[in-house]
C-alpha cells in the first residue's frame, strides 16, 4: 500500500441527483416530487422547524405573560476593591484603565464597584456606583470616590399627546 492507492474507491464529493431527464433515469416526470400535494410544485420549499401544520403555531397559542425589561435594562460591570492593588499609588482609575488592565472585560453600561477584598493603595476611583463598603474602604486607604452621574431622562412634552393637542381649547 502506498500514497497512490489510499483513497481508491472512496468519493471525494458527492454528485446531485438529476430530476426531470426521463423515465429510465428513475427521476422523471415528477422529478422526485409525486403528484400534486403541498410540495408539488416549483418553488414551494419545506417547513421550518416550528411549523406545525394548518393549526395555530405554538408561539401564538402559548399564554403571554409577565413583563421584560430587557429592552431598558442596563448592563453594568462589576469590579472588587481588592483587584485594584495592581495600579500605581495616585492613579486615577476609571473604566479605560479597568479594561487596559483586563479587570473588567466586554461591552457595558457602567461599572459598579463592591468591597470585597482590601486595597491597600490611595487611589481616585471614577465610576457609577459604589457600595458602602468599597466607599467606605477606598476614603480609608486615603482615595477618593467621583461618582459620574447617569444621563438625565428625556423631558417629556407638558402640552399633550397626539396631533389634535394643539386645537383643544379650554371653554367655560
Amino acid at each position: 500500500m502506498d500514497l497512490t492507492n489510499l483513497s481508491k474507491g472512496v468519493q471525494k464529493r458527492k454528485l446531485t441527483k438529476r430530476v426531470g431527464r426521463g423515465i429510465g433515469s428513475g427521476h422523471g416526470k415528477t422529478s422526485s416530487r409525486g403528484h400534486k400535494g403541498q410540495y408539488a410544485s416549483a418553488g414551494a420549499g419545506l417547513p421550518g422547524a416550528i411549523f406545525i401544520g394548518g393549526t395555530s403555531p405554538m408561539h401564538r397559542r402559548l399564554p403571554k405573560r409577565g413583563f421584560t425589561n430587557g429592552m431598558f435594562r442596563k448592563d453594568f460591570a462589576i469590579a472588587n476593591v481588592g483587584d485594584f492593588n495592581v495600579f500605581e499609588n495616585g492613579t486615577t482609575v476609571d473604566a479605560a484603565s479597568l479594561k487596559k488592565s483586563r479587570i473588567v472585560v466586554g461591552t457595558f453600561d457602567g461599572i459598579r464597584i463592591l468591597a470585597e477584598g482590601e486595597l491597600t493603595k490611595k487611589l481616585t476611583v471614577v465610576a457609577g456606583h459604589f457600595s458602602a463598603g468599597a466607599r467606605a474602604k477606598i476614603e480609608a486607604a486615603g482615595g477618593t470616590c467621583t461618582l459620574i452621574a447617569p444621563p438625565r431622562p428625556p423631558l417629556r412634552s407638558k402640552m399633550g399627546q397626539g396631533k389634535n393637542s394643539a386645537k383643544k381649547k379650554i371653554t367655560n
